[in-house]
């Protein structure tokens, strides 16, 4: 049987590994709600499949599922609504990856935490989260995998791209660190898990080099030849409220997971190296 992924909400992250396993001869169906993707999706060699679909059709003949389907007050929609058919499937699934975030551990002002770490989140958003690994993880015989993704960022999403359209901060708050992934790793992370399969297992997945917003911003700026934008304090800053409730959140990340258990060797183990990486990319 061919190696088959289907990609639920096939997003910033999903899109990355898609292209990776097509690239190895794999077919990728990856759901969009938006039909203005599919040109995007085949032209990265994936079958773009329009969501809500016909979900035990559209599981047939695949081995590796992975879900990027955020949850919504009442837990994850995608069991909501297709739990059954997710269970009737798990005996014929290989691997199934669940994108979680960091936000479930909440706030540890500046502290590390790693998988063992309780989960404590400070936001609705986070405790969404919990519940939903909680769903997914319950389902017997699914190997499922969670994979705790810290600030997610890459090439046209990230501090270059908010200081080209003038809409970067750099809001100070006393103590506050962030742990952030760039899409790459984020997809070798999921493809060493697919070669390392082990149902149930949690995974962290964020660089070597938790910092301060503001600094990654001054670096962004400087690369690019720019004066940094003033410095904000956090009280007077205007951020959308999904923006402000990341700063509720405190903590330094370990990944000594990844890297122990699935070999991983990060492409960008800090942002310097990683804004470097891009922007030489961007320059050709």
């Amino acid at each position: 049987m061919k190696n088959t992924l289907l990609s639920l909400g096939h997003g910033f992250s999903a899109r990355e590994l898609g292209r990776q396993l097509a690239a190895q001869g794999w077919r990728v169906i990856g759901t969009t709600r938006k039909p203005e993707k599919f040109t995007e999706f085949r032209a990265e060699g994936v079958e773009p499949l329009l969501w809500p679909c016909d979900l035990e059709a559209a599981l047939e003949g695949v081995t590796h599922l992975l879900t990027s389907i955020a949850p919504d007050a009442e837990g994850d929609p995608v069991l909501r609504r297709h739990r059954a058919v997710i269970e009737s499937a798990a005996p014929r699934l290989q691997w199934v990856g669940y994108l979680s975030t960091t936000g479930v551990y909440g706030d540890h002002d500046g502290g590390w935490v790693d998988e063992d770490s309780p989960t404590e989140p400070a936001t609705l958003r986070g405790r969404r989260r919990v519940l939903a690994e909680g769903e997914w993880l319950e389902i017997p015989g699914l190997p499922v995998h969670v994979f705790r993704l810290a600030g997610i960022y890459g090439p046209g999403r990230g501090p270059f791209a908010k200081l080209r359209k003038g809409v970067a901060q750099r809001v100070i708050k006393k103590n506050q660190v962030f742990s952030r992934a760039h899409i790459e790793d984020i997809a070798q992370v999921l493809a060493a898990s697919i070669a390392r399969p082990d149902p149930g297992r949690i995974y962290n997945v964020c660089d070597d080099d938790p910092a301060p917003p503001q600094e990654v911003i001054e670096y962004a700026a400087r690369l690019l030849g720019m004066e940094p934008p003033p410095a904000v304090p956090f009280e007077e800053a205007e951020m959308s409220p999904m923006a402000r409730s990341f700063y509720s959140d405190s903590k330094r990340v370990r990944n000594d997971r990844i890297k122990d258990e699935l070999g991983v060797t990060l492409k960008h183990p800090t942002y310097k190296a990683a804004l470097r990486a891009m922007l030489a990319a961007e320059r050709g």
